[in-house]
């Protein structure tokens, strides 16, 4: 009897052949093979007559062949073969390309059912390479049919075919995983049931229930797999922290923490006071106030008696940090530094032996905080902004500076829920979900190209008031910026200098100049040295201008709901009215949808959901997509109940078996899942 492992060229029915061809999607046991689920399906069920066609809709009808197929050469490389088809109401002409072998499948007289899209008129119907079978046969119509993801020399035939024949072979040897307690009080099918439907459903509600156990089972080993990571880490004891009053640092505050923001507090204090390492993300949208919730976090720890660094991703964002809290908390007590990699001689050896010495609390910076000659004397926090701009090992590289270290992430990114469980799975999750009484709304508008000369009128207008604007030109590809984007911007940027604004001053940045020089452009542009700046998303994470109070993003479909929300949060952060104008000429109902979202609201979570419905989470993540393990089945932005389900019923499990040694076919899927994803999953 085969095993799951077993090579599929032996699988009955494949061969060398086929299993040479199939490795080109990836399948080479039997195991990948039933794993291999369709991306979608044909409901073939409902056979119409020739009459009842309509024009672009795909459909099945039965016909009797009314003529021998014709096969004629037109050119080198075009081959067609050609013949009518009839029934009671009709006739309709049937074309093959380039597949001669078709003129001997069908025979004058025969009825066969064909499935393809109608095309012609109401007059004279047509289809152009129907799937085509003798009436009767049922293998590719009058059934629910999967559809493949494909790749060159892997047809849909051969795939259906091949997952027949390997369901055949493995229906007695699918491992149920789910005990069976757990899979009554879901009310899940069994396996055979589940991997039968989910390639052949005999129907809508059998490939619901099929799809529900599987996506379920993908969910429970992932969240395992995630849980069996933080218990790893939340194993580890830590000395607690001691109650500290934080009256005096919330009274030398010059307005009141928000309800959030004291939460966020609350949340972060009780794990440094739990006995165990701290590994929280502070999750909140532009202008939240997450910062404040880290220097409350940091006065906690250094009033315990231990230090505390923050790393930024840019020297320019490390130095608003130290800016924005030394004066703070100075005054209380807290000494503290700035190192980044501008320090440099004597004044960063003084800084490195205050450091190991004890005699700075808070040490703000870049990953400077990280090099090798680094030392502190008791870092008892690490505070990270912008999670996604910092690996995992370089997060890791500065909490292994100290023992017990406990860590926070700060991320502006507003993610779904049900993606911030997967993403940061081994991370506690706070949200800061309001903003601070008198954050700027910032009005949204989107235009169609036409009206650029008006915009143009506008930022001048904007800019004879005294105020400064951002203009993002989308990448031509995803991907690495190259020298087309450096030209586009360049060129805009020296365009507008000399025929729209030759009195105003225009700068330009872009992501393959050297970070020295990208940190000179921003800071010129923050000491209002220039007026417009023409840049790519490398603004989207940058330095807060006050004054800036417009940002203008031209091909604006060409980018996600959430970046347009990063982008947008460049402006608005002073106290003057401040404009977002997106530029786009949309091709689609689903592009105008995707930007009236954006003008509808302002709040960061609401638009990261409606992106992630529309896009999925691979879109959503873009480039950032590396901290997801791949899911076959399961789809985040649909399936949050059920995610939600799984995590409570893997929870429940690792409370009573935390080392699943009682359920080792678990315990070997989540082991597979770990190896296979290291240094992926966070």
């Amino acid at each position: 009897m085969a095993e799951l492992s077993t090579d599929v060229q032996y699988i009955k029915g494949i061969g060398p052949q086929r299993a040479k061809a199939l490795q080109k999607v990836g399948v080479t046991t039997l195991e990948d093979l039933v794993s291999y689920f369709p991306r979608s399906y044909e409901d073939r069920r409902e056979v119409c007559t020739i009459a009842q066609l309509q024009p672009g809709q795909s459909a099945c009808v039965r016909a009797m062949v009314a003529a021998p197929p014709t096969l004629s050469r037109i050119r080198k490389g075009l081959e067609l073969v050609k013949f009518r088809a009839v029934d009671e109401t009709g006739a309709l002409d049937i074309t093959y390309f380039n597949q001669a072998y078709r003129k001997n499948e069908f025979h004058e007289g025969q009825t066969y059912v064909f499935f393809g899209q109608a095309e012609g008129n109401l007059l004279r119907r047509q289809m152009n390479n129907p799937a085509a079978e003798p009436e009767g046969k049922g293998e590719v119509t009058g059934r629910i049919v999967p559809v493949y993801p494909l790749t060159a020399g892997v047809s849909q035939t051969l795939l259906r075919r091949a997952v027949t024949q390997g369901l055949s072979a493995c229906s007695e040897l699918l491992p149920d995983l789910l005990p069976d307690e757990l899979r009554l009080a879901q009310g899940l099918c069994r396996v055979e049931y589940a991997y039968q439907n989910i390639h052949f459903p005999a129907d809508e509600q059998a490939l619901t229930i099929a799809r529900r156990r599987l996506v379920f089972e993908e969910l429970f080993l992932l969240s395992l797999a995630l849980g069996r990571l933080r218990s790893r880490r939340t194993g580890d004891r830590v000395p607690p922290c001691q109650d500290v009053d934080l009256t005096p640092f919330l009274e030398a505050l010059p307005f009141s923490l928000t309800a959030a923001q004291r939460r966020c507090v609350d949340e972060a204090l009780g794990d440094m006071r739990s006995g165990r390492p701290m590994n929280r993300l502070c999750q909140g949208d532009v202008g939240s106030g997450k910062t404040m919730v880290a220097a409350a976090c940091a006065y906690f720890m250094v009033k315990n008696g231990r230090q505390a660094a923050l790393m930024a991703p840019t020297e320019i964002l490390a130095e608003q940090h130290f800016q924005g809290l030394a004066p703070l908390l100075e005054p209380l007590d807290l000494r503290c530094a700035l190192l980044t990699g501008s320090v440099k001689g004597k004044r960063r050896r003084e800084l490195l032996e205050a450091l190991s010495a004890g005699d700075i609390d808070l040490v703000i910076g870049t990953h400077a905080l990280i090099s090798q000659d680094v030392a502190y004397r008791d870092l008892g926090l690490v505070i990270t902004d912008e999670q996604h701009r910092f690996g995992v090992q370089q997060r890791s590289a500065l909490s292994k500076k100290g023992q017990g270290t406990h860590i926070l992430v700060m991320s502006a990114t507003p993610i779904p829920r049900t993606l911030a469980l997967i993403l940061y799975g081994d991370l506690d999750i706070s949200v800061i979900d309001q903003l601070p009484p008198g954050r700027q709304k910032i009005d949204t508008f989107a235009v169609g190209s036409s009206y650029h000369p008006r915009l143009y009128d506008f930022l001048r207008r904007q800019i004879q008031e005294g105020r400064q604007a951002y203009i993002v030109c989308p990448l031509v590809e995803e991907g690495e910026e190259g020298p087309d984007e450096r030209k586009a911007v360049r060129e805009y940027a020296e365009k507008l200098q000399r025929e729209v604004f030759p009195d105003l001053r225009v700068s330009f940045l872009h992501g393959r100049m050297k970070p020295k020089e990208k940190e000179a452009v921003m800071a010129a542009f923050a000491a209002r040295e220039s007026d417009i700046l023409v840049s790519t998303t490398v603004i989207e994470v940058g330095v807060d201008v006050p004054n800036a109070t417009v940002m203008v993003v031209e091909n604006a479909e060409r980018f996600g709901l959430s970046q347009l929300h990063q982008l947008r949060g460049r402006v608005g952060r002073g106290r003057h009215k401040s404009y977002c104008i997106l530029v786009s000429d949309p091709k689609t109902e689903e592009t105008r949808q995707r930007l009236r979202v954006m003008t509808r609201t302002n709040d960061g979570f609401q638009i990261a959901e409606e992106d992630l419905r529309l896009r999925g989470p691979g879109d959503f993540l873009g480039q950032r997509q590396h901290g997801l393990p791949a899911l076959h089945l399961a789809d985040l932005s649909c399936d949050a109940r059920l995610l939600e389900e799984a995590r409570a019923a893997a929870g429940n499990l690792l409370e009573q078996d935390p080392d699943l040694a009682a359920h080792p076919a678990i315990r070997q899927r989540v082991q597979a899942l770990l190896e296979k994803n290291a240094g992926a999953m966070n």
